[in-house]
C-alpha cells in the first residue's frame, strides 16, 4: 500500500484526533472513509469491482456485430373502433 504524508494544522489534528477516539478508529480508518466519500461524493469507483461493473454499465455496451435482429412475427392487436353514441329518446 503506497503511504503519503499528509500536514494539518493543529486544530484540525485534535478535532481528528477527538473523532478517532471516539469512534474507536485509528488515523488510516478515518482516511480510509474519508477519501471513500470523497470519491462517491464525485462519484468515482472505489476499488477494482466498482470500476469494473461501471465499465460494463449499459451506456458501455455496443452490440456484437452480426446479424441484425429479426423483427418480430407477432402481428399487432387491431384496436377496435369506437361506439357511436345516440341521444336518449325523449318520451312525449
Amino acid at each position: 500500500m503506497p503511504g503519503k504524508r499528509v500536514q494539518f494544522d493543529e486544530e484540525t489534528w485534535q478535532a481528528l484526533d477527538l473523532l478517532g477516539r471516539d469512534s474507536m478508529k485509528d488515523f488510516q480508518e478515518l482516511a480510509d472513509e474519508a477519501f471513500s466519500d470523497l470519491l462517491r461524493k464525485h462519484d468515482r469507483p472505489v476499488g477494482l469491482k466498482a470500476a469494473l461493473r461501471r465499465s460494463a454499465g449499459v451506456s458501455n455496451v455496443t452490440p456484437f456485430p452480426g446479424k441484425p435482429d429479426k423483427p418480430s412475427k407477432a402481428k399487432p392487436k387491431p384496436v377496435p373502433k369506437p361506439k357511436k353514441r345516440t341521444a336518449p329518446k325523449s318520451r312525449s
